[in-house]
């Protein structure tokens, strides 16, 4: 009898021990998990663009990265870390307003409306913009696929 006590309060303790593991690793809210994960990363890729940190696109972009701007032009990966180098590119301000994640899998879809500052081209620009981008696990690392953006009218236009 003792011993089949001690089996059952054994394993009892075993399974507490697997739980909290699991709970500090934060394994037991896996969508709120990706979430605050891809939060993160959006705030990351405002300071990045803002900070001109071009190894941040490089680490975080993936290879077939694609962006659409505001203004219709197309970027690759290259061109994007390359307009960034050069300051062709430059974010002086973002101000997220508003944010939603939709966790699909291992994809991730954050549509997001901000205010930003900057310059293109040495051409200042300010405005109102929704924006999509399109996060994918690979191999265990988020890296960003796509981003899209378009300016939202003014009250005036």
């Amino acid at each position: 009898m003792r011993k089949t006590n001690y089996a059952v309060l054994a394993m009892l303790v075993a399974s507490l021990l697997i739980v909290a593991v699991a709970w500090a690793k934060g394994d037991y809210t896996k969508k709120e998990s990706v979430e605050q994960q891809i939060t993160a990363l959006t705030d990351q890729l405002n300071q990045a663009f803002g900070k001109g940190d071009t190894g941040w696109m490089e680490k975080h972009f993936a290879d077939d990265f694609t962006a659409i701007h505001s203004n219709g032009k197309l970027s690759n990966k290259a061109e994007e870390i390359d307009n960034v180098k050069t300051n062709n590119l430059k974010w002086a301000t973002v101000d997220t307003h508003d944010r939603k994640i939709h966790v699909y899998g291992d994809t991730a879809v954050v549509v997001t409306l901000a205010s930003s500052t900057g310059t293109v081209g040495g051409n200042p620009y300010s405005g109102d913009f929704r924006t999509t981008l399109v996060f994918v696990r690979q191999n265990g690392n988020w890296k960003m696929v796509a981003f899209q953006s378009t300016r939202v009218p003014s009250a005036s236009q």
